[in-house]
């Protein structure tokens, strides 16, 4: 049987590739990816020519067991997703678990992974922090929100830059206006930016702005 890699990706800056990755990257028989036309770019800047297949949410539950076959019979796979490591906030989860199973070797390497930097320079306790990704879009989202304020570690979310505020007035609403949070986006990129302030703070310099890049939110725990 042959190895799955799951292979971190630059979260923005191509350069943030590791050697490691490239060499992965280069000697597996397929590359996995979330989006292929995405990846394309990352693979010509290396110059890796290894053959791609999509994976991702749409089509993960239906193609699993034929990759898990393909594993098997001794074609080995890489897994990686348009940025960070696979199976963070990304497709991952379903097909390690059913590798795992069928008594398959994964490995994942270490990389980049956007809410490592934001947490470490927010300047908020990460001694210890819950990561929550996305919060659901309607279904269980006041309970994760009622949750997530009575939280005394620090809380990490990811959030699109179009429902940023909105978020964040929620989070106003079971935290408290007050609450210190750090929001990151556009990691890496030219025009990165980490917001440090309260609640309240962050909302009056996000509203009314157009914004790009997906958030990193980084929510102070609850205080006595």
């Amino acid at each position: 049987m042959a190895k799955l890699y799951l292979v971190p990706t630059p979260i923005g800056h191509l350069k943030d590739m590791t050697y490691r990755a490239v060499e992965v990257l280069q000697k597996v028989d397929l590359i996995l990816a979330e989006d292929t036309r995405i990846s394309a770019k990352l693979l010509q800047h290396y110059n890796i020519a290894t053959p791609m297949k999509s994976h991702h949410m749409h089509n993960e539950h239906a193609t699993v067991k034929g990759i898990v076959t393909a594993l098997q019979q001794g074609v080995s796979h890489a897994l990686i997703s348009d940025a960070g490591t696979p199976a963070i906030s990304d497709p991952g989860f379903l097909l390690v678990r059913e590798a795992i199973a069928a008594q398959i070797e994964v490995e994942c390497l270490p990389g980049a992974t956007a809410f490592v930097p934001a947490l470490v320079q927010s300047g908020l306790p990460n001694d210890r922090f819950i990561f929550e990704g996305f919060l659901p879009p309607k279904k269980g989202r006041k309970t994760r929100l009622e949750k997530i304020a009575v939280s005394e570690r620090t809380v990490i979310l990811y959030e699109s830059p179009h429902k940023i505020v909105k978020t964040l007035q929620q989070l106003a609403a079971v935290c408290g206006s007050e609450r210190p949070v750090a929001l990151s986006r556009e990691l890496t990129k030219l025009h990165e930016e980490t917001f440090r302030g309260t609640l309240l703070e962050a909302i009056n310099h996000f509203e009314g702005k157009v914004v790009k890049g997906e958030f990193v939110v980084c929510l102070h725990g609850k205080q006595d």
